[in-house]
This record gives structure tokens, C-alpha cells and sequence, in this order.
């Protein structure tokens, strides 16, 4: 008796000693640093504050003048604030108008948080895709896109919190797009980051999947940007089987088009995954009028009602604008 006491001493104490299991951290990289996911709240995971057309080749910062962009966004982000909106995902990409600085400029006036990004943007025929982009090996791009995501973007110290690239609308990739994905394949295994890819139809959609898989990227570390343009809902429903987030994410321009996908979406396949936003902003330099420039409220003001007319619940609401971004966007802690 006495020696069965003794080995479960002995048990117990082993157990004591043991040292703990880590549990797994995750963060998200804002322009004005590292954050917990739970941080993020209300968030919109598809919005411009300013887009460049010019082309790769001219394009820079000498192009806008950072005070008074950001004296125009200011009463727009503020609005948005006065919504609930915590967090905005700043989806312009490199040589398109990207501005760490510009963003960092207006969160710390604003106290709104700000994602930005790396990658390249290879639709419309690659207009805004730099010269190195042909050049260079999708190995020797996501050097470039990792060094940033460890180090910095250039030399402003913010590190990007998601890969944004886009490909133009086709089943089969070109070259430069098919680079453009394995880039970004190789840049998610180093550092963790999501993979935001404007896309379009889901033929094109599927065609990046099949990269992405015969490089063993889990297909949750993917965003289908603008499947809203997707005419054959069924695909949604495949889409969600792989694991994909199905993003619809142009609410300021159809407004009624979202609404039916999302019924869709919630009757036939579920809301985990899916996630919605404007594509809205659009400040553009060298236009003396910006007349064009949409603001962050029309899922309040217009898509919010109709879903909950049509039968969403707050829990739905809850699930599309901050669950699922807060899932989709964090990445593991090193």
C-alpha cells in the first residue's frame, strides 16, 4: 500500500514539474505596430484611402502632397468611427499608390487602425507592375516582399499586415500572374501573412488555388478578392469547401447584388469565411475635383437594414465585420 502511495506522490509531483504547454500567440501588424487580433474590432477588409492611375513607371510620392490628402480623408474617417468601425484594411498596393506614411499620418490623428501591404498588382495588363517584376524570379520578388514584412517597407518601419497582388481574369494564368502567386506563396511560408488577391470570376479564383496548393499553402491563408463578380453562386459553395475566405467586398457599388449573394451565402453554404467591405475611397492625385471620391458608410446605411430585414441576425453581422477579420488576419506570433 505504502509503494502505491509513493508512485502517486511521484505522479502527481512529475506532473507539477512539468513545464506548461505554450499557447500559440497571434498578432496583426498595423502601420502604427503590432497589435492582438482581438484588437481590431469592426473592421472593413477592403478599402482605398488613395489610388494613383498613372502607371508603375511614374508614380511616387511626389505625386500628392500627404497634409492635404490627409486633411480631405480626415471627415470621411471619422465617419466611418462614428459607425463603429475600428479597423480599415488598406488594399492599395505598390506602385498603385500605396503610403505607409500616409496611413500612419492618419491613424495618429484619427485613432483609426490601419493595415497596408506587400505585393504587386499584375491586372490591366500589368500598368502598374515595376520593371523588376518581368525581370527578376518569383524567389527573388518574395525576397523583396519578406524583407519588408520583417523589416519594414522601405524606410518608414511599418510592416505590412497582409499581401495584397492581383491577376487578370482568365482560367489559365500568365506568366507574370502565375509569378505573382508563387511570390506570394513563398513570402506566406516565411512570414505567416495573409494572401489577398484581386481576382474577379472564379475560374480565375481556382486557377490561383492550384498554385497555391502545389506549393502547400493552406487554402485559408487565401482571399478570393471580388467574388461578388462571380455570376454562378454554386461556386461559392465549392470555394468554402477548399477552405477559401470569399470575399465580397464592393458594397458601394451594388448594394442589392451583395445582399443576394450574402442570402446565398447564409442559407446555403454559412457565414464563417465570408467577409464584406466597401472598395471604397479613391482619393486621386492630380485631379483638382474629387468628385468621385466614395466614403465607408454604405454598409451601415444601406446593406446593414436589408439584412436584417431579410432575416441576419446581429450575431451575422457581428460574424462578417469582426469574427471572421479578426480569423482571417492574424497571423502566428515567432
Amino acid at each position: 500500500m505504502k509503494n502505491f502511495l509513493f508512485l502517486i506522490l511521484f505522479l502527481v509531483l512529475f506532473q507539477c514539474c512539468q513545464s506548461p504547454e505554450k499557447k500559440e500567440q497571434y498578432i496583426v501588424h498595423t502601420v502604427a505596430g503590432e497589435i492582438d487580433p482581438q484588437d481590431l474590432g469592426l473592421t472593413l477588409v477592403h478599402e482605398h484611402v488613395l489610388v494613383d492611375f498613372i502607371g508603375a513607371d511614374s508614380t511616387g510620392f511626389h505625386r500628392w502632397d500627404k497634409e492635404e490628402v490627409v486633411s480631405f480623408l480626415l471627415p470621411h474617417i471619422r465617419e466611418a468611427q462614428d459607425l463603429g468601425v475600428k479597423t480599415i484594411i488598406e488594399c492599395t498596393p505598390s506602385f498603385l499608390g500605396k503610403d505607409p506614411e500616409l496611413l500612419r499620418m492618419l491613424s495618429e490623428k484619427t485613432g483609426m487602425q490601419f493595415l497596408t501591404n506587400v505585393g504587386y498588382y499584375g491586372a490591366v495588363s500589368g500598368k502598374y507592375l515595376p520593371e523588376h517584376a518581368y525581370q527578376e524570379s518569383a524567389e527573388e520578388l518574395a525576397k523583396r516582399w519578406i524583407s519588408e514584412a520583417q523589416e519594414g517597407i522601405e524606410d518608414t518601419g511599418v510592416k505590412p499586415g497582409f499581401i495584397k497582388i492581383s491577376v487578370n481574369e482568365d482560367a489559365v494564368l500568365s506568366d507574370i500572374d502565375a509569378k505573382l502567386v508563387k511570390a506570394a506563396a513563398l513570402t506566406h511560408l516565411e512570414t505567416g501573412l495573409l494572401i489577398v488577391s484581386h481576382t474577379g470570376p472564379w475560374e480565375t479564383a481556382k486557377a490561383q488555388m492550384d498554385v497555391l496548393k502545389s506549393m502547400n499553402v493552406p487554402l485559408k491563408n487565401f482571399v478570393w478578392v471580388h467574388a461578388q463578380n462571380e455570376k454562378d453562386f454554386e461556386n461559392y459553395r465549392v470555394a468554402h469547401k477548399e477552405g477559401v475566405w470569399i470575399s465580397l467586398d464592393g458594397v458601394v457599388w451594388d448594394v442589392r447584388g451583395h445582399l443576394e449573394r450574402l442570402l446565398f451565402l447564409k442559407e446555403k453554404v454559412g457565414l464563417e469565411r465570408v467577409l464584406i467591405s466597401h472598395d471604397a475611397g479613391w482619393f486621386e492625385p492630380g485631379l483638382a475635383d474629387q468628385k468621385n471620391f466614395k466614403g465607408y458608410t454604405s454598409i451601415f446605411d444601406e446593406l446593414i437594414p436589408l439584412l436584417y430585414e431579410n432575416g441576419f441576425s446581429r450575431a451575422d453581422i457581428d460574424l462578417l465585420l469582426t469574427e471572421n477579420p479578426k480569423k482571417a488576419f492574424a497571423i502566428r506570433d515567432k
